[in-house]
């Protein structure tokens, strides 16, 4: 019998689960923070790993003789050692188009929900029963606004839509691997410098991959030169930013706030955590890594995975989808479709 592992069982795919079975699979699932040395167990004999969010480190890998493809329940592929999964022939793919749409909904949901205090709003009626229209609980607009977004692929394109065509913003954006013309084509203004989106932007949303040219790309002085008014939104990567930083301007109220979904360190905790001091504060919404988890999103993922997994059992190359060049750099085992 094939034997495939899946990661972070807390994650509930029961379609996932139930097409493997049906395919004859016996699947184990680990769960979230198991540690690599289990994961070297599970995955010994082995022909298929699903991950989500724990890491698939060289070891791990190394560890899976039998091992035919590692598949990305999700996007982001930081967490796999692509390099040694090349070095085996081992096809990497990630499911990338399920929840554009959807996280970018996230996103905007997080940015409406500060600039109307929606969060302290409703913690008051509960507590209060009512309150007043008294100057602590003004909002702001979004129209009319500078709508800055880091790194403009799918999900910044449909945050940008959103935003411009949606609310009336004026929207900006910094990616510098996307031609100007392909920008402004969709009403984004092309900014060539980040410091210059956070200087002018009154929200700065991030949507950028996580690789080396990202890690920490939003640091302590990118983060000085936002306005006092502005608010930033993370739902791509934590690491994307340096939180350290990020914990310190806020609690030194340098910003206006921030909603974040993402963690270099998940899951979060009440204490203990790097950004601990930021549970409590009204300027500040935090969500549990789940902006991706609707419905209609998850049907799409799990689809999208079963049939990743179908063609990596049968022996066919896997379909990659994603444009990163971490994935396109792959010359075994896989056909690539334009995105």
């Amino acid at each position: 019998m094939v034997k495939a592992v899946r990661t972070d069982r807390e994650l509930e795919c029961p379609a996932i689960d139930a097409g493997l079975a049906a395919l004859g699979v016996d699947l184990v699932k680990v769960p979230d923070g198991a540690g690599e040395n289990v994961l070297i167990d599970a995955v010994a004999d082995a022909e298929l790993i699903l991950m989500c969010y724990t890491p698939i480190t060289e070891r791990v890998i190394e560890a899976a003789p039998k091992l035919k493809g590692i598949v990305k329940y999700g996007v982001g592929i930081d967490a796999i050692d692509i390099p040694a999964a090349r070095a085996r022939g081992i096809p990497v793919v990630n499911v990338p188009e399920y929840a554009e749409r959807t996280v970018a909904e996230g996103a905007f949901t997080l940015m409406l929900a500060l600039a109307k205090r929606l969060i302290p709003m409703d913690r008051a009626m509960h507590t209060d029963g009512w309150i007043w229209p008294t100057g602590d609980w003004r909002g702001s607009d979004i129209a009319g606004k500078t709508v800055g977004i880091v790194g403009a692929g799918r999900i910044g394109r449909s945050f940008a839509q959103m935003a411009g065509a949606g609310f009336g913003a004026r929207v900006i954006a910094y990616s510098p691997h996307t031609p100007p013309e392909e920008l402004q084509a969709l009403g984004i203004e092309p900014v060539a410098d980040l410091m210059d989106l956070m200087a002018e932007s009154d929200v700065v949303s991030v949507h950028s991959v996580l690789n080396d040219e990202t890690r920490g790309l939003i640091g302590a002085a990118e983060l000085a030169a936002m306005k006092p008014t502005a608010f930033i939104i993370n739902v791509a990567r934590g690491a994307v930013v340096d939180e350290a930083a990020l914990v310190e301007a806020l609690v030194e109220g340098r910003i206006a706030g921030a909603g974040l979904d993402v963690y270099s360190q998940e899951p979060l905790a009440l204490e203990g955590h790097p950004m601990s001091a930021l549970y409590g504060m009204d300027n500040v919404i935090l969500l549990p890594h789940m902006t991706f988890f609707t419905d209609e999103a998850m049907e799409r993922l799990e689809e999208e995975t079963l049939a990743r997994c179908r063609e990596i059992l049968d022996g066919r190359p896997v379909t990659v989808k994603s444009p990163d060049p971490r994935l396109r750099a792959q010359t075994q085992g896989v056909t690539f479709v334009d995105p």
